[in-house]
């Protein structure tokens, strides 16, 4: 690893001659923006992959944007493109279709030889392996906020061929401010608790509903963690004693406060692993009990979960949640559950419909569970689903025409 200032890194990319390069960038929160802002002055057009890009990424004629899970950085650009992949095979594509030409990575400071990705493992180690396969240049923006935990993110430094010294916080998401989708939630959380068994192994997703599950279960014991995100609430259950204490909590990425990340800095409790380990089904079945708790925007009465479209344009996309539902159902124990309020609020509409008309991200899972009850789906007839879908989760008012909608479908009567 050579250490250079900012001219020269600048200089380095003006020296990419061929055309339209592929950069593949840490994302989430843990995007390398010196890094970005200066591949974006240098280079005339490239294309840009990343995960869940966060605003602020470079919008103008000649960058393409890749990714396999869209952002709010990405969403809605008509320059993306929308790579449809379970996040466990995002490095195949990298490996294949997708190699990418120059990786930039943000890392911590080096210690004993090696740098730490910190806040973001997941797919790049993949990219960096390809990188250096392909003749290409790995790049690292060194930043003494970013922490350094232990595991896959432990990258040697003679990986990387230049580094820049950049400080710089590090963000983290922004704050709700909804008090009636933090109420929603919070019941949602109440009722997903009770059937979350202590020793249970837990996976949630990104979102208010994910989030208040996890602060319903600090009276539970000996849960463990395998889960592709970590959040604050992971934190509290540790504090509140209700993890395992003999068991890692194993993640690919940390999404959350200052204090998550401070508290993840050389902690030997957490284990930061690569996509390809965490999010592989075979590696989740494995584990106890293992329970996934995602969310979704619609379920309908087939019990099909859309969690990537809205209006017909992608909003998302399937993220580690099709992992992680398979790999929990095969699990001794395990169940899958999608957790999402019962109501849109601002479309006015119920979020229980009776078909979707976007493509599905998931479906046959353990229950469904809405701010009105919990559906329990699994080993029941599509009629018996339906059934528990509208009584048990739909709102009151939105039941009898959902009932008409059963039985037009062939799914009641």
């Amino acid at each position: 690893m050579r250490t250079v200032d900012s001219a020269r890194l600048l200089q380095l990319f003006e020296g990419i001659t061929y055309p339209n390069p592929r950069l593949v960038a840490s994302g989430n929160h843990a995007a390398p923006w010196h890094l970005l802002e200066l591949a974006d002055k240098a280079l005339p057009e490239y294309r840009l992959f990343q995960l869940n890009a966060q605003p602020g990424i470079a919008v103008r004629e000649g960058v393409r944007h890749e990714s396999p899970f869209v952002g709010p950085g990405m969403r809605g650009l008509p320059a993306l493109d929308y790579l449809p992949a379970r996040l466990s095979l995002v490095p195949r594509i990298l490996a294949g279709t997708h190699r990418p030409d120059v990786v930039l990575l943000h890392t911590s400071p080096p210690r004993d030889g090696k740098v730490s990705l910190g806040i973001e493992v997941n797919i790049m180690p993949a990219a960096v392996e390809q990188a250096i396969a392909a003749g290409g240049l790995v790049v690292a923006q060194i930043n003494a906020h970013m922490p350094y935990t232990f595991g896959d993110g432990e990258l040697p430094v003679d990986m990387i061929d230049f580094a820049v010294e950049h400080d710089a916080p590090l963000p983290s998401p922004a704050a709700r401010r909804d008090p009636d989708l933090t109420r929603c939630a919070a019941r949602i959380g109440e009722l997903v608790a009770p059937g979350i068994v202590d020793g249970a192994t837990l996976q949630t997703g990104i979102g208010a509903v994910p989030d208040a599950v996890l602060a319903a279960l600090t009276g539970h014991r000996g849960l463990r963690i395998w889960s592709e995100m970590v959040s604050d609430g992971v934190v509290e259950l540790e504090a509140r004693r209700a993890l395992d204490e003999a068991a890692p909590i194993t993640a690919s990425f940390l999404f959350g406060s200052p204090e998550l990340y401070a508290w993840s800095d050389r902690n030997p409790r957490l284990r930061m692993s690569r996509t390809e380990t965490v999010n592989d089904p075979a590696r989740i079945a494995t584990q106890p009990a293992m329970t996934s708790i995602n969310t979704a925007l619609q379920v309908d009465l087939y019990a099909q979960a859309n969690a990537s479209y809205v209006h017909d344009r992608i909003y998302s996309g399937f993220g580690g949640q099709t992992d992680f539902v398979v790999g929990a159902l095969h699990s001794r124990g395990g169940q899958a559950i999608i957790a999402l309020p019962s109501w849109h609020a601002k479309s006015a509409s119920s979020t229980i419909v009776p078909r979707l008309t976007a493509p599905a991200t998931s479906f046959q899972h353990t229950a469904i569970v809405t701010d009105q009850g919990r559906a329990d789906l699994f080993g029941r007839s599509q009629r018996e689903q339906a059934a528990q879908l509208i009584e048990s989760a739909a709102r009151p008012q939105s039941r009898e025409q959902l009932r008409e909608a059963a039985v037009r479908l062939g799914l009641a009567g």
